[in-house]
């Protein structure tokens, strides 16, 4: 299976919520992210419902959703900065979904949202997920100490972010150097 076979598209709140509830309540999946297992597809519908400020998408693989991805642009004097989270199907990790959706997520923040900086938090237990933001140019800004609460324990998270120049402003910057 290669990136071309995993097909991302918004989430649809009417077909795709169980879809999306299946994933985010396997164990596995909600033991990477933030999310708590157990949830109902009814909590779900409201929460797509309430929030008209994360645009969701999933990614589908031969008519079958197997991950989702809630994307956010922070907003007020953040403007620049946009958020995610993702979960990946189990059976379907390592499989290339997990950089399908954060290509698309890259996306929508250089060449729609025209975002500077793209930030998450990640497990700091969570290799192969540092190994995909890595990929995608994200680098580690600090630790969350005892960030989280799961399975018992409480956990660290560290904070990771892509920045992106502003190619107005180096444009600029280069001419205003040549005339020094």
């Amino acid at each position: 299976m290669s990136n071309s076979d995993v097909i991302i598209r918004a989430l649809d709140p009417t077909t795709d919520v169980e879809a999306w509830t299946r994933i985010h309540n396997q164990r596995q999946v909600a033991f990477g992210t933030l999310r708590i297992p157990f949830e109902s597809p009814d909590f779900w519908s409201r929460r797509f419902e309430a929030d008209t400020t994360t645009r969701a998408l999933v990614a589908e693989i031969d008519g079958r959703v197997v991950g989702g991805a809630g994307f956010e642009v922070r907003g007020r004097r953040a403007h620049h900065v946009g958020a995610f989270g993702m979960g990946v199907e189990v059976e379907y990790q390592g499989r290339g979904v997990g950089s399908a959706l954060l290509a698309a997520i890259v996306d929508l923040a250089d060449n729609w949202y025209n975002l500077r900086r793209l930030e998450l938090e990640v497990f700091a237990e969570n290799a192969a997920g540092i190994a995909l933001y890595r990929k995608f140019g994200f680098e580690v800004e600090g630790v969350y100490r005892k960030y989280a609460y799961r399975e018992g324990a409480f956990v660290d998270a560290l904070a990771m972010a892509r920045l992106r120049d502003d190619p107005w402003h180096t444009q600029h910057d280069e001419k205003d150097s040549t005339h020094e």
